[in-house]
């Protein structure tokens, strides 16, 4: 089809809860999302709780609406044909550095009126608002992986799922220095952001969460809207005492064999708290088997494990994905553990920050300057592809040898990889 995007308004509003101005069209928003991703149509109490829970994000909801006449007998005109949300947390870009993100969710275009320009009409927008702003970068989590490319996102981070034996195989080289206990679920509504926040001082590629995460986590707030009584709690207290880490789960019946418990949230803020979760975690009664969603795939467990093989994990999968917005204002953000000096050239599908920058590390600090067309880039590539090796997540040499990258200075792709590496593996424990 051609452009039609004329017939269509673009509209942006804030998320807000029940009894406020604007909640009919955010909740009707929000029922547009819930059928782009295929959900069971919501209760008004799960949509009333979610969308206060969204306030308190503070995300911003954009829709496009027909603004001629609507199909006979099909939606009305206020419910938007497709959908775009935004909010902004921290994102950690190693070395315990932190980067204001512009983070998007809820991308939905309805069958009927694809192919019109109205995800590129929404998302170019967002971007040209977020930059002049002054946010350096934007990221998201795909539910296809062929879609964001072309709007310059790069795959960032990775996670896979486990199954863990924790039958007599389970035994872990590893001597306690705190204890585990077993809590209430809903301490976790106080105690999960202020462990979550030591985490995600610690992990390059952290996003900040969303308030959703501490419902979930203690129970408050299941997928389905309701309470969770199945969910069970149990927290770390290091050798000072303080709480260092915890683990939500829930047993799946006696149905499922091998017994199995999954993983709900693990946050560990220390090596020790990490391992010492799994081991309270393998020494649960009558459990053959604990599951878990959203894995390290660089995770110390299986080194630590007497036989690695109880860890049968899937293949890796994307995770995060980053989009550079102002390129000299992100690599300067950097801390970099390795000095050097590269010109790198970047092109940008969007023209939002195309350009040849050289980027000169000295003591780990950056100076970028763009430079004249006359100089010989060292590496040339796609925003997407510094987007991917921005966080330390994605190697340079690997993208030169699958041509995202040119290298044009013999030696660039590994020079990079060196300048671009991060303190501990790359790792994202926040979906939004």
């Amino acid at each position: 089809m051609g452009d039609l995007s004329g017939n269509y308004e673009i509209r942006r509003f804030p998320a807000v809860s029940k009894g406020k101005a604007g909640y009919a069209a955010a909740e009707t928003w929000a029922q547009a999302v819930g059928f782009g991703f295929h959900e069971s149509t919501r209760t008004p109490e799960h949509r009333e709780r979610s969308l206060a829970t969204y306030e308190v994000d503070g995300r911003i909801f954009t829709g496009a609406y027909q603004t001629g006449p609507v199909a006979p007998s099909s939606l009305p005109a206020e419910v938007p044909v497709a959908t775009f949300g935004t909010f902004r947390k921290t994102l950690n870009i190693g070395f315990g550095r932190m980067l204001e993100a512009q983070l998007v969710t809820a991308v939905t275009v309805r069958t009927s009126h694809r192919r019109r320009g109205l995800l590129r009409r929404m998302m170019t927008g967002d971007l040209d608002g977020a930059k002049a702003d002054g946010i350096a970068v934007a990221a998201l989590t795909a539910s296809e992986g062929s879609i964001y490319g072309r709007f310059g996102y790069g795959v960032a981070s990775l996670e896979r799922s486990v199954n863990v034996d924790t039958t007599a195989r389970f035994k872990l080289a590893h001597q306690a220095t705190g204890t585990v206990d077993v809590a209430d679920p809903k301490v976790l509504l106080d105690v999960a952001p202020a462990v979550f926040g030591r985490v995600h001082r610690n992990t390059p590629g952290s996003v900040g969460r969303q308030d959703w995460y501490r419902q979930l986590a203690s129970g408050s707030l299941g997928r389905d809207g309701k309470e969770d009584p199945a969910i069970k709690v149990a927290l770390h207290y290091g050798p000072d005492s303080d709480i260092d880490g915890y683990v939500s789960y829930k047993f799946l019946g006696w149905d499922t064999e091998p017994y199995t418990v999954e993983v709900v949230d693990l946050v560990a803020a220390t090596d020790h708290a990490y391992l010492e979760l799994w081991q309270y975690l393998a020494a649960i009664d009558l459990v053959e088997r604990v599951s878990w969603n959203e894995a390290p795939v660089d995770d110390p467990l299986a080194w630590a494990l007497a036989d690695p093989r109880c860890v049968d994990a899937s293949d890796s999968r994307d995770m995060l994905w980053l989009r550079i917005l102002d390129v000299p204002r992100a690599l300067a953000a950097r801390h970099y553990p390795s000095d050097g000096r590269l010109i790198l050239e970047v092109g940008d599908p969007l023209g939002l920050t195309a350009g040849t920058f050289a980027l000169e590390v000295t003591g780990g600090q950056a100076a970028v300057e763009p430079v004249g067309t006359g100089e010989e880039p060292d590496l040339a590539m796609d925003v997407s592809a510094l987007s991917s090796i921005y966080l330390g997540g994605v190697c340079p040499v690997t993208l030169r040898a699958a041509g995202s990258i040119s290298e044009h200075a013999k030696g660039a792709a590994l020079k990079a990889r060196q300048m671009f590496a991060v303190e501990r593996a790359t790792h994202c424990l926040t979906h939004f």
